[in-house]
């Protein structure tokens, strides 16, 4: 194994780390800006109040993007599976 291929391996691995993380991270980080607006307009200094919407956002977009993550997911671990005589030797 080169150093190359372990590169590329870290590579692959973050990218589909990076992949699989975005839309729950991205929907997580819009509702929390929309709670901490609402919550600085109407003067409403709850901490637990931004939790409910999140959890319920980060639902609906596992419900959502959850195909295409798992999609990928398994194409990430079938091409890590069929390349390892070439990591072998």
């Amino acid at each position: 194994m080169t150093p190359e291929m372990v590169m590329t391996l870290a590579h692959d691995a973050m990218y589909v780390a990076l992949l699989l993380a975005a839309p729950l991270l991205l929907v997580s980080l819009v509702v929390g800006l929309v709670v901490s607006l609402f919550q600085a307009a109407t003067q409403i200094n709850e901490s637990t109040l931004s939790f409910i919407p999140k959890l319920i956002a980060i639902a609906v977009t596992l419900v959502i993007a959850g195909p295409w993550m798992l999609t990928k997911m398994l194409d990430y671990m079938h091409h890590m599976f069929t390349s390892i005589p070439q990591i072998a030797g």
